[in-house]
């Protein structure tokens, strides 16, 4: 979508949801060099993963440099810089998610961190009340909706095996938000320690982040796929015949 129709948006993210039967709202993501004037609530002292869960359940939420209560993401974004125990892996031995501490301190290294100054604010939002493009589109559900999503990308490129990036640390913040518009491409998590233990998130679910740019092509690939491959997979079609042979 280049020039974008908002009401067009706001049905293809239902079309996307009922399609797939997902759990809660595909979010978009704004992110700003400026502070934005928005009908929208700002979150004091929310991990960005928290504001994440917020918009999934259909709120409108800002997060910004002053207010986001989440050291990791805060380096992320450019807000503020890593603190000293995540610097030297101190912090990853201390809860438990590493016995190296040069291990621990590379979980939180530099991938795809805004430069300072880069955002002022993230503005999260349910697409289908959206009243801007996003930059970013996040998905979270069961891995089974995912990889519809995932599969009309591939199909929207043509075919291109994706590369995925992770290290299962920074879930929401760098894994679907600075990684899919630093490189403008799609990028899949299972999660990490903090969302895990800070949101909502069930334990058969991951999260998915890609550029927006994308977002129109994937929901057409997935409203073709919901003609016969989504109903042939999820009827088990060849399970079925394999167990009425072996019965």
């Amino acid at each position: 979508m280049t020039l974008v129709d908002i009401s067009e948006l706001r049905k293809k993210a239902k079309e996307l949801r009922e399609i797939l039967g997902l759990r809660s709202y595909p979010v978009g993501v704004k992110i700003s060099p400026k502070k934005l004037e928005v009908n929208a609530k700002r979150l004091k002292g929310y991990r960005y993963c928290q504001a994440l869960m917020e918009a999934r359940k259909g709120e409108h939420v800002i997060i910004g440099r002053e207010e986001i209560g989440c050291a990791p993401s805060a380096n992320i974004f450019g807000f503020k810089p890593l603190p000293e125990g995540f610097r030297t892996g101190e912090h990853s031995l201390k809860v438990g998610i590493s016995k190296d501490p040069v291990v621990g301190a590379k979980l939180y290294g530099d991938v795809e961190n805004f430069a300072p100054g880069e955002v002022e604010d993230l503005y999260l939002f349910p697409l289908e009340t959206a009243i801007m493009e996003p930059d970013v589109v996040i998905v979270e559900d069961q891995p089974e909706k995912l990889m519809w999503i995932m599969l009309a990308y591939v199909n929207a490129m043509k075919g291109e095996r994706v590369e995925l990036n992770t290290a299962v640390m920074r879930a929401t913040c760098l894994d679907c938000t600075a990684i899919p518009f630093k490189r403008q491409k799609i990028n899949l998590s299972l999660g990490c320690f903090g969302c895990r233990m800070s949101t909502d998130i069930r334990e058969d679910e991951a999260l998915l982040g890609f550029p927006f740019k994308f977002f129109e092509e994937i929901v057409e690939f997935v409203k073709h796929f919901s003609q016969n491959a989504i109903p042939s997979a999820r009827d088990k079609k060849a399970y079925k015949a394999l167990k009425a042979k072996e019965g």
